[in-house]
């Protein structure tokens, strides 16, 4: 009896002493998260008198990725990513005036185009001190990504393109009632926002034609859908995809440019996107020849299905860069 006192003594002690060792890390700020693991920052910074919000995770003086996102997303479609490399790399998403948690301030008093955002993103990296990075670009990322890397080719090492379009044969099929609203808004625009911001259309843009629906979770589209359903969102969206025409105009002025400059590129692209025309992976190879690019079995949001496979690719391409 008393040998089994003095074991349960002695458990107790141990037990006790681990205790005490756990709290002191912690009061210490050692061992708080798991070898490997960061934290994410979710934050803000004043940008032209707006609040921007944006992602931070990874070590700052680790290299840098800055990730700009697509329609009707914001940065919260790069999560999947923070969670895989920000172990290595220095991660900042911002999100865009009129998305997320970024003020979405009056279209009557804010002008919503894609040259509008790609300053204010351009101001933002200048606010944080962003002087060189990686620009990961999604859909709307593209054209706002390749304005501000003309803008600033200085801060650019590289360029990660994920579902985003350079060239106007890119565009296809699916953008014959987005083309007509260019040429006639007025006549156009409640077809257009139908187009663009209903439940189906967003759901689409998730799953494509992907076969295996039940890869994808519905919160996708539906938080998605309530997001372009809010007050004011219609007339915001609206504006910013009538500008989209500028985009189309631009193709050419990116195209030169990474033929004269020749980054190194990664292309990423979901086979089961329906946005954009299948073939456009392959158009930057025109561009770049030593372009990377993968089509993977994904979607237009490549990262719901297949953030693993992504993650690897990021971090071979980032590594073979240095």
């Amino acid at each position: 009896m008393k040998i089994r006192r003095q074991i349960g003594l002695n458990l107790l002690v141990v037990f006790a002493a681990a205790i005490i060792q756990v709290f002191a890390a912690n009061k210490s700020g050692a061992g708080a998260l798991p070898k490997g693991l960061q934290h994410v920052f979710y934050r803000t910074v004043e940008v032209d008198g707006l609040s921007i919000f944006y992602r931070e995770a990874g070590p700052k003086d680790a290299p840098t990725i800055l990730l700009v996102h697509g329609l009707p997303s914001s940065s919260r479609m790069f999560e999947p990513l923070f969670a895989r490399l920000a172990d290595r790399f220095h991660l900042v998403a911002p999100d865009y005036p009129g998305f997320g948690h970024s003020d979405w301030p009056d279209p009557k008093k804010f002008a919503y185009t894609f040259d509008h955002l790609a300053e204010i993103m351009n101001r933002f990296t200048g606010a944080l001190g962003l002087s060189r990075y990686t620009l990961y670009m999604q859909d709307y990322g593209g054209p706002v990504g390749f304005r501000m890397a003309l803008a600033h080719p200085e801060r650019v090492e590289a360029l990660i393109v994920q579902d985003a379009v350079a060239h106007n044969e890119g565009l296809g099929a699916n953008w014959k009632t987005r083309r007509e609203f260019w040429k006639d808004r007025a006549a156009n625009e409640s077809a257009l926002r139908t187009n663009l911001l209903s439940l189906q259309t967003t759901r689409t843009r998730h799953v494509g034609n992907d076969p295996n629906v039940d890869r994808y979770d519905p919160d996708l589209w539906t938080d998605e859908f309530a997001f372009v359903n809010q007050p004011g969102q219609a007339q915001i969206q609206s504006d910013l995809f009538y500008d989209y025409r500028t985009n189309v105009d631009a193709y050419p002025k990116w195209q030169a440019w990474m033929r004269e400059k020749q980054p190194r590129l990664l292309v990423i692209w979901g086979k089961y996107d329906l946005s954009f025309d299948p073939g456009e992976p392959e158009r930057y190879r025109k561009d770049l020849p030593n372009a990377q690019v993968h089509v993977l079995d994904a979607g237009h949001f490549a990262l719901d299905t297949a953030a693993d496979e992504i993650a690897a690719l990021v971090r071979d391409f980032m590594g073979s860069s240095r």
